[in-house]
């Protein structure tokens, strides 16, 4: 397994955990349990650490450093990810509401992430996570009115109450998910959504938007949107295909097309609920003669199916199975 080594030195790096693990002991003399303490909240999977030795030389991890090795994942890149299918690009954002509501109620309070750009994340096996707490606030910040509870972004401004205690009640929570819409929602949500569920993604969209729901309630839409897609209910409307099927065959020679987005450069692979999908996908590609079930699934259970518009021969596959559309006969002209 491919790990990153990152060094912690406590004028660096170290200072800025402690502020996060709200307001440990000098910096010299943080325990190496806060800093592990503070790695809970990275979903990085820790594979080992050392620390230096209190009065210890100058070889190996010196004195107040702490070496912690982590998993290496692939930095998120928002380019490349605008250009894979929808399913994925839904997978980062249900990952980031899932980690954003786990952070509103964290041992520590409630966190907020105060750099939410996308070199903040890596995606391992595809899965989003947080590469690491440089940039975090935990706690609710205090305050003496309402005026002091005021969120400032570009385009707009929000405030919550000022409670009796003497904090912002819920400020991290509503930063987080503002920051989730402008960030990532924006982009990678609403384009090219299966149409089934698009009045859910357009919903998810105005309440992230006008910071209308809490992190509960955004988490409960995404859950809806991934229980409808999984079990295909957002597909009965779709009309029925003529089509004939091959069970275990796969086709052969030429006749694949592009198609956008694809999980193939060199075809047209996407992901569907079930052959009666495909179907419906196929019917709508003017190119599209016959599509392939593979073995292959995708993280929701999907399968992948490769479209072709045409092939030379059908050869035995135990894992695939050939659906090809149904060709009308010619009418006989009356006599």
């Amino acid at each position: 397994t491919k790990v990153r080594v990152k060094i912690l030195h406590n004028e660096l790096s170290l200072v800025k955990i402690k502020t996060v693990l709200l307001y440990l002991s000098a910096v010299f003399g943080f325990s190496t349990t806060c800093v592990f303490t503070a790695l809970l909240f990275l979903p990085l999977q820790l594979k080992g650490h050392c620390s230096g030795v209190h009065g210890g030389g100058g070889e190996g991890v010196e004195r107040g450093r702490v070496a912690v090795i982590l998993e290496q994942g692939t930095p998120l890149q928002m380019i490349q990810l605008l250009q894979t299918p929808w399913e994925d690009r839904f997978r980062v954002c249900l990952d980031l509401v899932r980690l954003l509501h786990f952070l509103s109620r964290s041992p520590l309070g409630s966190v907020g992430l105060l750099d939410f750009q996308p070199r903040q994340f890596i995606t391992v096996s595809g899965q989003l996570k947080l590469t690491d707490l440089d940039d975090v606030s935990a706690g609710e910040i205090a305050c003496w009115t309402d005026a002091d509870c005021t969120l400032k972004f570009p385009h707009r401004n929000f405030t919550v109450p000022c409670s009796t205690r003497g904090v912002c009640d819920g400020l991290n929570e509503k930063r987080n998910i503002y920051n989730a819409y402008r960030f990532f929602f924006t982009y990678l949500l609403p384009h090219q959504a299966p149409p089934g569920l698009t009045h859910l993604v357009d919903h998810i969209m105005n309440t992230t938007g006008e910071l209308k729901a809490d992190i509960n309630q955004t988490l409960e839409a995404f859950e809806q949107i991934l229980l409808l897609y999984k079990s295909g209910l957002h597909l009965d409307n779709l009309h029925p295909s003529a089509l004939r099927g091959k069970s275990y065959m796969s086709p052969s020679g030429n006749g694949e097309y592009r198609c956008w987005p694809s999980y193939s450069q060199q075809g047209c692979v996407l992901s569907v609920h079930s052959a009666r999908e495909a179907a419906y996908i196929c019917n709508s590609h003017s190119q599209c003669n016959s599509f392939t079930l593979t073995g292959q699934k995708t993280w929701t259970g999907h399968h992948l199916a490769s479209f072709r518009s045409s092939f030379g021969h059908l050869v035995p596959d135990s894992a695939s199975e050939v659906y090809v559309k149904k060709s009308k006969v010619p009418q006989s002209p009356s006599s």
